[in-house]
């Protein structure tokens, strides 16, 4: 399945670096994007790669969840265990899941104590559209960004007064509904929106406990063959408004509360009742067509209180809470002082405070980061540059820096190259965790990375090519003796082909990628070894036909084989899954929408041990009226 679909891709001419829009959408080059530059900038002008998702291909997928929307996305792998609502932990080019920065609406999300954004708990119903930039942007944003940054915008709305509903039921007793509303005038504009999804879920984890051939430590290590439910509930809240012709205010407010059931033990839980909370403000002037500044400020948090419920004696008994919140603020100025040349000044600081049943012995860092960015266009020529410098409480000063160029051909083509620098500071289980578990004397990861481009962009179709590496030093790992060191080093080379095209009405859009994520530790046992839980090889192919009232869609998706351990023993076999969609326009306001996935049965794992879903269905009923 691997390579058809590999191949498949190849034949079709190859996925979107606009992959997220319609064939009709997909024609208007002056889409933008704020995340790669932290300025608006044409997508096809940028010069590190990114991509879009929209509000209307999110609706076309009939994704329910997060994962379900990104996978197989150039330069994404995903690892997950057992199913919806259960931990996902996702990477951008190879990279470590901790090094990929979470933004939403602006807001630096993701656990300070275990540093990774809660993908499985943000609800598709409460989002507008994402941004997908592959490679490094410490220069712009500090830690965390060495793979790249996805940046979550909540759903806003068009002009004058939109209302929408969805129910939707599927396999697993799935329920999945949402309903919201938008207004926007002359002066202000406000969205808001509340979702609810319920499923029974499936057997997380095949259980390893008594199992000789299961190493011990794996998996769940428990036997507990029972279903493995979810539910989230989440509100939404987005506006602003103009005061002044120059002076603008938006806020922004989500609050998904979820509870998950899980395999687990009296010591770790089998149940999580898990808050993910953002608020936050911008205030932006713009005084004259040359200069804007914006002032933002934001708060994070992400709870977890951990019970263990035995069903058998109908009992429940807390384990374990780990809530953290993390406080930001920024001022950023926009100065252009000649034709296509900006200048951007600016500085954040970010507040981190761990709240644990689990004493840590530092439980808040601060850190304070100031940078500068340097665009300009000179005919068909483009350049970018940034430097930035953190100040962190517990690891002093940080330094990265990013130069980009670019140059148009003609007829369409463009080339780019792009060199950074990163870093990710540890995180606080790292450091701190009780039991011999952290080391207090861990240094932040630091890495090098390249990347090279080639696309050209057409009337209804294009395709992009990147090529990229990336060396990673002090990786936090473990020595022999089981103690967390800054003892590993990574090399990771890889290549991207995405491409968009319509042909006869029908929208096409592919994407191939191919990383070579190796340890390259000097003196390891494990030195050229992969690391572990990314497959070198994925591909997605969606497909989308209108005929009158009907819409019929196809998202295929493959996965080669992975490793699940650093000493690449435990081999799982690659995959590739297969949905299908149809959709039926009822009238001007009413859609019909079913969907079958993994269509073939498939029975695979992203991490040993931990099941994945079989066949599934859903259908639902959405609504949408506009008024201006």
């Amino acid at each position: 399945m691997k390579s058809t679909l590999l191949s498949l891709a190849i034949a079709l001419g190859l996925p979107t670096i606009g992959s997220a829009q319609t064939g009709e959408d997909a024609t208007v080059l002056d889409q933008v994007t704020v995340t790669a530059t932290r300025t608006q900038v044409a997508l096809q002008d940028s010069l590190v790669p990114v991509q879009v998702i929209s509000r209307e291909e999110i609706d076309r997928s009939q994704a329910s969840s997060l994962t379900d929307l990104l996978a197989g996305r150039a330069g994404i792998g995903f690892s997950n265990q057992g199913g919806p609502g259960k931990n996902t932990t996702l990477n951008i080019r190879g990279t470590e899941s901790d090094q990929v920065l979470v933004l939403l609406d602006g807001v630096r999300i993701g656990s300070a104590s275990a540093g990774l954004a809660a993908f499985q708990d943000l609800p598709v119903a409460q989002i507008e559209r994402i941004e997908i930039v592959r490679g490094p942007r410490s220069s712009l944003y500090g830690s965390e960004a060495i793979g790249g940054v996805i940046q979550i915008f909540t759903r806003t709305g068009g002009q004058g007064l939109t209302t929408h509903a969805q129910a939707g039921f599927g396999s697993h007793d799935l329920r999945n509904h949402s309903a919201g509303f938008s207004y926007r005038g002359a002066r202000g504009w406000l969205s808001a929106n509340a979702g609810y999804q319920q499923t029974d879920g499936i057997n997380a984890c095949r259980g390893t406990a008594g199992n000789a051939q299961a190493p011990f430590g794996a998996g769940c290590y428990v036997d507990q063959p029972d279903r493995d439910g979810y539910r989230n509930t989440s509100i939404g809240v987005r506006g602003g408004i103009n005061v002044t012709d120059t002076l603008s205010l938006e806020g922004t407010f989500l609050n998904a509360d979820s509870r998950n059931q899980y395999d687990g033990s009296a010591f770790g839980g089998n149940e999580a009742d898990n808050l993910q909370r953002v608020a936050g403000g911008t205030l932006r002037w713009t005084p004259s067509d040359a200069l804007t500044l914006t002032v933002q400020a934001g708060r994070a948090e992400d709870q977890s209180d951990n019970d263990y419920v035995d069903a058998d004696a109908g009992t429940r008994s807390y384990v374990s809470t780990f809530d953290t919140r993390r406080d930001t603020a920024s001022a950023q100025a926009d100065y252009t002082f000649a034709p296509g040349q900006i200048v951007t000044l600016g500085g954040d600081w970010q507040d981190d405070q761990v709240t644990s049943n689990t004493p840590f012995d530092v439980d808040s860092r601060d850190n304070t980061g100031v940078f500068a960015q340097y665009q300009g266009r000179f005919s068909a020529h483009s350049l970018q540059a940034s430097v930035r410098n953190d100040d962190n409480e517990q690891f002093g000063s940080h330094a990265t820096g990013s130069l980009g160029y670019g140059f148009g051909f003609g007829n369409g083509f463009r080339f780019t190259a792009s060199a950074g620098t990163g870093f990710k500071a540890p995180t606080f289980n790292d450091l701190y965790y009780p039991g011999g578990f952290g080391n207090p004397d861990l240094k932040p990861e630091k890495s090098k990375s390249l990347n090279l481009g080639l696309a050209q962009y057409g009337q209804g179709w294009n395709w992009t090519f990147n090529a990229h590496e990336t060396r990673i030093e002090d990786l936090i790992g473990y020595d022999t003796a089981f103690n967390l060191v800054n003892v590993d080093k990574a090399r990771i080379r890889g290549a991207e082909l995405t491409g968009f095209m319509t042909l006869h009405g029908l929208d096409i859009n592919a994407q191939i990628s191919h990383t070579e994520p190796r340890n390259d530790s000097d003196g390891s046992i494990n030195h050229d070894n992969w690391l572990a839980r990314r497959a070198r090889d994925t591909a997605r192919l969606d497909l989308d036909y209108a005929i009158g009232d009907f819409r019929l869609g196809l998202t295929g998706n493959g996965y080669g084989h992975r490793y699940d351990d650093a000493a690449n023993t435990a081999r799982l076999a690659g995959y590739g899954t297969l949905d299908v969609r149809l959709e039926y326009a009822l009238s001007g306001d009413w859609t019909l929408q079913a969907k079958a996935a993994n269509v073939f049965d498939r029975d695979y794992q992203t991490i040993q041990w931990y099941n994945q879903p079989g066949r599934e269905y859903t259908v639902s009923i959405r609504w949408q009226a506009r008024r201006q």
